[in-house]
């Protein structure tokens, strides 16, 4: 059946709603990057450099970034002088205002939590669930999670990662992997300096499926759940490893 719409009454200005504005556009997601080939040595090094630099910008921060610039030397051009760009903009603009933008990308905007698993159950009651995950993950390779931060804390995750080199930490990524790439797509979005770093971090990981990339989408559009009651979460088990 064909419905004749009404003619526009052009005698008014049209109204917000009128103007055809109650659908938003889906938002692009950035292109998929191509894993940069590493040595897991190498790896390591990008996920400790990374873990540093996405951390708060204390007077610590800055009183050691100086000494990160040697072991960029060790890496692939694609992955040092996105974090050699980094640096500089950090010493460019100064602790003061370097913790400002700090503050105002991370603290204020959902979309670029720093907590991977908000991302998978957002504010509801499986975030603790989650969190226990982490925790187990951290036991299951033999390491206990002793930090002020939450165990799901994408700095603490890359240690994690670098110091233990366990394959535990590979799949603690790889669960959260819809996470890394919504904070990427934000910091992107905002043109944010912080966005060279995480966009390191996607290099040294596998590159991402069709379907991981539609999950993506969907959380950069319609954000992390409100409610994830009877859903599974994007977590795999994890067992206590056995001591001698």
């Amino acid at each position: 059946m064909t419905t004749i719409l009404p003619p526009r009454d052009t005698s008014r200005p049209a109204s917000r709603e009128a103007s055809g504005s109650r659908a938003t556009p889906r938002r692009p997601l950035p292109d998929a990057l191509t894993p940069v080939a590493m040595g897991s040595a190498q790896r390591r090094t990008v996920h400790m450099l990374a873990s540093l630099l996405l951390d708060y910008p204390d007077h610590a921060w800055f009183a050691r970034a100086g000494s990160l610039r040697p072991h960029l030397a060790e890496l692939p051009g694609a992955i040092a002088d996105p974090l050699v760009r980094f640096l500089d903009a950090a010493e460019s603009a100064g602790e003061a205002e370097w913790q400002r933008r700090y503050v105002s990308t991370f603290d204020l905007k959902r979309k670029c939590s720093l907590y991977l698993s908000y991302y998978a159950t957002g504010d509801t009651r499986r975030r603790g669930t989650a969190l226990v995950t982490f925790l187990e993950a951290y036991r299951a390779a033999g390491w206990e999670f002793d930090a002020a931060e939450l165990p799901d804390y994408l700095p603490a995750v890359l240690e994690f990662s670098a110091r233990s080199g366990s394959p535990i930490a590979d799949a603690l990524l790889a669960a959260h992997r819809e996470g890394v790439e919504v904070l990427r797509a934000a910091l992107e979005g905002m043109d944010s300096a912080w966005a060279d770093v995480v966009r390191v971090i996607v290099l040294s990981l596998p590159k991402v499926d069709q379907a991981t990339r539609e999950r993506v989408r969907a959380l950069v559009n319609e954000g992390p759940p409100a409610e994830t009651v009877g859903l599974s979460l994007p977590m795999p088990a994890f067992r206590a490893r056995e001591t001698q």
